[in-house]
């Protein structure tokens, strides 16, 4: 491994996929642990990507993390697919951590709200109860984080959570990741939770392989801090790490 910092953000480099992934889980744990000694309850934000099979696997299948301390939500939802749409984000988590760890509760967005703005609204209220302890991210490749692609991102956000109208370069990304078979299948709208929601997290795990992020690590650790490039954001956060591979990391 090899580890650096930019700004105030941790970088972590692996030589492949899956040691990146479970060195990601481990350092996760060892933070749920540690906040677990003084806090009865924790609050963690997920990503759901492929990106993040590796870490999640390593998550769910460990039998000394207290699941059962620990509630949980996602952090962006497509608008308009049916609620059984393995696509749905909802619907990625359960399978691959949700429903498999014995959680103390799992707030799902409702992929099938009738009024998207309300569902930002009630989930915006949910998140907002208590502070969040923990999120577990990646980075697009447009350099967004969550749904917050560089034509709607805003640090100053006001809003927790909020629709949006995903660009093309984010909707291409999922048919390059296998979700979908061609473009016009990817919904055009989708609920998100905003960048201040997401860096108001205490502790930030971002992990991010493979080739196809390569350009967008590089601008998120040497373009100027702006929405241009989402994820620079995370070079102001005092507790973010970024864990790479040999392939994103390839134009460092």
């Amino acid at each position: 491994m090899k580890t650096f910092r930019k700004d105030k953000l941790t970088v972590n480099v692996y030589e492949t996929r899956s040691e990146m992934g479970t060195s990601a889980a481990k350092d996760i744990k060892d933070c749920i642990l540690s906040l677990l000694k003084t806090k009865d309850t924790l609050r963690m934000i997920f990503a759901a990507a492929p990106s993040q099979n590796e870490v999640l696997a390593a998550l769910a299948t460990d039998k000394e993390i207290p699941w059962n301390r620990i509630c949980a939500f996602h952090m962006d939802e497509y608008v308009g697919l049916a609620a059984d749409a393995p696509q749905g984000f909802g619907n990625f988590l359960k399978a691959h951590i949700f429903g498999l760890a014995d959680f103390q509760s799992v707030q799902y967005i409702d992929i099938t709200a009738p009024d998207a703005e309300k569902e930002c609204d009630r989930y915006g209220a949910l998140l907002n109860q208590a502070p969040i302890d923990i999120v577990v991210l990646g980075i697009g490749e447009n350099g967004h984080i969550a749904f917050n692609d560089p034509p709607v991102a805003d640090f100053e956000d006001k809003k927790a959570v909020k629709t949006v109208t995903l660009d093309e370069i984010c909707r291409n990304q999922q048919v390059n990741d296998g979700c979908f078979a061609k473009i016009e299948d990817v919904p055009t709208t989708a609920i998100t939770l905003t960048v201040p929601t997401l860096f108001a997290g205490n502790h930030l795990f971002c992990i991010v392989p493979a080739k196809t992020k390569a350009k967008a690590v590089y601008a998120t650790l040497h373009n100027d801090i702006n929405e241009a490039c989402p994820a620079t954001v995370l070079r102001r956060h005092e507790r973010a790490i970024l864990y790479l591979d040999n392939d994103s990391s390839a134009l460092l």
